[in-house]
């Protein structure tokens, strides 16, 4: 038993760490059994492995990020163009266009 009585499950799977040499590791994660159990059921309902679940999962988390920070990058760069400070800027103009959008 994990502390407070949870149960700490460790999960071994292979996770490919360096794509040009097609080499494989296996990494040691540890998770709630619930969580374990609907990984489980979401790969086999997807006709793959747990490893290729995760990796999947760990490929889309990458991407997100990458597309949120060229997000963030263009965005700030807009509101730097307008003027735009801070949080209070933000909520300045955002009082206005829906002043204006009522009027």
């Amino acid at each position: 038993m994990g502390h407070r009585g949870r149960v700490n499950i460790r999960y071994c799977f292979s996770m490919f760490y360096n794509v040009t040499m097609q080499a494989a590791k296996t990494v040691s994660i540890t998770m709630p059994p619930d969580l374990l159990i609907k990984a489980k059921e979401l790969a086999q309902r997807e006709h793959r492995t747990v490893s290729e679940l995760f990796r999947e999962a760990l490929r889309r988390y990458m991407t997100s990020d990458v597309e949120w920070n060229t997000l963030l990058k263009r965005t700030r760069g807009q509101g730097r163009k307008m003027g735009i400070r801070n949080e209070a800027d933000v909520e300045r103009l955002s009082d206005e266009y829906r002043r204006n959008r009522r009027g």
